[in-house]
């Protein structure tokens, strides 16, 4: 089995719909760890904050079929795709790293993982001794070194596996 990290993000019902697509990942993935939540401006058009963690999970799947599953999730949590790419959304899970596997399709590291703070803050609290395939550096290292000062962040203590605030066995409240 692989194991895999997913960033989770919403700024539309953001704690219903990443209710719902952690509810459809344990169906689908194991050993399902969580970050803490972080609420976030929009990035690239102006909108609600989004609500923003990463997932670690194991999974038999291969990279393509959790690409797939992944955007199958987002699809059943009424995902568009109609629209500009940086727009409002229910729903977006992007696979960000299959074991150490570096890929092209579907992108493996996803190139997120050194742009956003959003993606990384999370990343490295997760798992901080866990190795960029490409860079060869702790995500610990990558965050201690990423200017994160144009990127606002708030962490909110919300349990999104149980439903209720800072409670159950994968809160998110650190």
């Amino acid at each position: 089995m692989a194991t895999i990290w997913i960033s989770l993000g919403s700024n539309i019902e953001p704690e219903r719909h990443l209710r719902n697509a952690l509810g459809c990942m344990q169906h689908h993935f194991y050993d399902l760890a969580l970050s803490p939540v972080y609420e976030t401006e929009a990035v690239g058009f102006d909108g609600d904050p989004f609500l923003n963690l990463v997932a670690r999970c194991r999974t038999p799947l291969e990279p393509q079929a959790v690409a797939a599953e992944l955007k199958a999730i987002e699809d059943r949590n009424g995902r568009l795709r109609s629209g500009p790419r940086f727009s409002a959304r229910t729903l977006d899970l992007d696979l960000l790293l299959y074991d150490d596997l570096v890929l092209e399709t579907p992108q493996i590291p996803r190139d997120e993982i050194l742009r956003y703070a959003f993606v990384l803050r999370p990343l490295a609290e997760l798992d901080p001794q866990l190795v960029h395939p490409v860079t060869g550096r702790s995500m610990a290292e990558l965050w201690a070194e990423f200017d994160a000062s144009g990127q606002p962040m708030r962490q909110v203590d919300l349990d999104l596996l149980s439903g209720e605030k800072g409670t159950g066995p994968f809160s998110s409240g650190k």
